[in-house]
């Protein structure tokens, strides 16, 4: 009998049982690094260790995608032109998101600290290939927006890795995306999902800075509706 060259390799079947076991030690300090999961944007300008980004990006690399497409595209911006041609578009952008508000409202904005784009020591653009050839195409026909959620999926994952890393991470999503890629002259077939600023941040706290300063609170309980 002669194998079939073409068919892929396979794992060995493992059981139910030889997968790992996560106590409650471990779900207990799970749901601590989901509610000290925090938006940061005060960072402190000490350059993070060796390896350490690269390590937490192949940590994003395991987040699902949709027919394992991994769509998602990282791009260090580290020149300071590019990051200058970043906080110029961020500038445009918070100055027109400004005139959406008007009185109070419009005070506490000017008051809000959005981005941490001087500070951070680490930026990452995060796109999606909006047609990769990884994946065949699978799962995607219908809805191929699941491109751009697998790239939220990584980020995710990454925010989470980071935290647990004592590492904060701040999206910035106050930018117009089409004026990012160009910026940063990624491929036409790119879309900007993310703008993460990474450091160590300059203080912690388990809730949200936009509660804290009286823009929003956060809603209690899940949504949950039943048909």
């Amino acid at each position: 009998m002669t194998s079939d060259a073409s068919a892929p390799e396979t794992s060995p079947e493992t059981s139910p049982e030889s997968a790992p076991v996560f106590g409650p030690q471990f779900r207990a300090q799970l749901e601590q690094l989901l509610a000290w999961r925090r938006d940061v944007r005060r960072f402190r300008r000490d350059p993070l260790p060796a390896g350490l980004l690269e390590h937490l990006l192949g940590l994003a690399e395991l987040a699902p995608s949709v027919g394992l497409s991994q769509p998602w595209r990282f791009l260090r911006v580290v020149s300071p032109e590019a990051r200058a041609r970043v906080r110029a578009n961020f500038t445009a952008a918070n100055a027109e998101a400004l005139g959406d508000y008007s009185g109070d409202r419009a005070a506490l904005y000017t008051r809000l600290k959005l981005a941490g784009l001087e500070e951070a020591p680490e930026q990452l653009a995060v796109f999606a290939e909006i047609d990769p050839p990884q994946g065949q195409g699978l799962g995607r026909r219908t809805m191929p927006e699941t491109l751009q959620y697998s790239t939220v999926c990584a980020v995710h994952t990454l925010w989470l890795a980071a935290r647990a890393a004592g590492i904060g991470l701040g999206w910035v999503s106050i930018l117009d995306p089409r004026q990012a890629a160009r910026d940063l002259a990624v491929p036409e077939s790119w879309r900007l999902v993310a703008y993460l600023c990474l450091g160590y941040p300059e203080e912690a706290h388990d809730d949200p800075e936009l509660a804290r300063r009286g823009w929003e609170q956060r809603r209690a309980g899940a949504t949950l509706l039943t048909r």
